[in-house]
């Protein structure tokens, strides 16, 4: 995903060699489409229906003042794998920077969170993307936090396999235990991957299935998110490990797998990746923070769906964090 892409930016953007295998790779495998919405017809703002925004007019979070400078990145992973436009988005991450670069938070949306929809009603924030691909999860974000979002980038789980194959595993520490079966791509064989309680080592194949596993997980979704938070940071001091980046042919493959699988939009050229990690190549490991969206708890939709139902108060407090750029009152609540 495009955050591990912009680990491989600052770690070796220095490297004159290493650099220019990345440069040359990602320009030339990087896929670029529209994947933010059309503004409409004298459209001056952002959100794209203040009624269906999360703070109502009477909160504080209304109108809170936008700070210049901060970045918002949608991260998104899909469960497709043959074009952006198809599947759903199991994984959901709002990426802020900071306007000083000093910080990056990892906002992570569980999927069966249930919202507003453009056009759609209430339904799980995953069913957007199949509704309208990419642009409708943006205009539902954007009235669901309040703020505007800079970029998006997509990859498939096809894409999450590959990156954790190309550095030779990822070790994760696993909460709960699960299994899950593997198929061969002809169908053809089966076998089980389990994870146990404590540190696993996970290939690719398991590594999908570990962070798509709810159901044997005692919070569902909200069990998943901390997986995935847990996989992404696994993945993320792989990609930035001596075994990872003084060993050419494995980062050479990283770099393939990134790029091969990740599909940015039209505005977020590599210039603009390049120059914006180069301004945060200082973070260190305790200045990328993740977050997960407020629920108070679950529930079953009209349809008969298990849902997260938001805490409209707490995500009124995330919006005016995103949107004023102090995000750590809402880093210590977690």
């Amino acid at each position: 995903m495009s955050v591990v892409l912009i680990l491989l930016v600052l770690t070796v953007g220095t490297g004159v060699v290493y650099w220019a295998l990345l440069n040359h790779t990602v320009t030339a495998n990087v896929k670029h489409e529209a994947l933010l919405p059309t503004p409409s017809a004298g459209e001056t703002s952002p959100i794209e229906d203040p009624s269906a925004m999360n703070p109502s007019p009477k909160d504080p979070a209304a109108g809170a003042p936008l700070a210049k400078d901060a970045l918002n990145i949608l991260l998104i992973g899909s469960d497709s794998k043959t074009s952006v436009a198809n599947g759903r988005s199991d994984v959901i991450i709002l990426m802020h920077i900071t306007s000083d670069r000093k910080k990056v938070y990892l906002v992570h949306f569980p999927r069966d969170i249930y919202v507003d929809v453009p056009g759609h009603g209430k339904d799980k924030i995953n069913a957007t993307y199949a509704y309208g691909g990419p642009q409708l999860l943006v205009r539902t974000l954007r009235n669901l936090v309040d703020v505007p979002i800079d970029h998006v980038a997509v990859i498939g789980f096809e894409g999450f396999k590959a990156m954790t194959d190309a550095v030779g595993g990822v070790d994760v520490y696993a909460e709960e235990a699960s299994s899950d079966e593997v198929y061969n791509e002809d169908g053809t064989e089966k076998w089980y991957n389990a994870v146990h309680v404590g540190m696993n080592h996970l290939d690719g194949a398991a590594a999908l299935g570990f962070v798509r596993e709810r159901y044997q997980l005692s919070k569902g979704d909200l069990s998943r998110g901390r997986r995935e938070q847990a996989f992404v940071k696994a993945l993320m001091l792989k990609v930035l490990s001596k075994q990872t980046l003084a060993n050419p042919v494995r980062f050479a493959a990283l770099v393939g797998a990134v790029a091969h699988n990740l599909t940015v939009d039209n505005a977020f050229s590599i210039a603009d990746i390049y120059s914006q990690t180069l301004a945060m190549r200082d973070l260190r490991s305790e200045d990328i923070v993740f977050i997960t969206a407020p629920i108070t708890g679950f529930g079953t939709s009209p349809q008969g769906a298990s849902i997260d139902i938001v805490d409209d108060a707490k995500m009124a407090q995330l919006s005016i964090a995103l949107r004023t750029d102090d995000m750590s009152s809402i880093a210590l609540g977690q």
